[in-house]
């Protein structure tokens, strides 16, 4: 079972964006490339930051007095993470019950389905 994390705000998933593609960054870093989109000043995005490391998306060193972010996991897994706690809450745990309804709702296509079915195909088993 993958550990539950609160979900990101939209400004908090803007400033994931930041860091994951900076790799690490500070708070000025966020600030700058952000503002244009979301203009705010450089305690803002400290704040924010220590946010996101608290609910466990970023950790932080400290080159001489300051701050170094970076994320703990890549942006792939932390979209599987929460796909997971989609399935558990309203699947019942079942992926087949959540990839059906994307097919019955159009989000997946016939092409996405017979790439999808080839790489599985393709999988090796785990070894025992």
């Amino acid at each position: 079972m993958f550990s539950s994390r609160k979900p990101l705000s939209n400004l908090e998933h803007l400033i994931m964006d930041v860091v994951w593609r900076k790799s690490s960054c500070t708070a000025e870093d966020v600030r700058a490339a952000l503002a244009d989109r979301h203009p705010m000043k450089e305690s803002t995005a400290r704040t924010m930051l220590k946010r996101l490391e608290e609910k466990g998306y970023l950790r932080h060193c400290v080159e001489g007095r300051t701050n170094i972010y970076s994320g703990i996991d890549a942006p792939q897994s932390v979209a599987a993470k929460g796909v997971r706690q989609i399935i558990d809450r309203f699947c019942g745990g079942s992926v087949e019950q959540l990839l059906v309804g994307m097919v019955a709702n159009e989000i997946v296509d016939q092409r996405e389905l017979e790439r999808l079915a080839q790489r599985i195909a393709k999988r090796k088993p785990p070894r025992a």
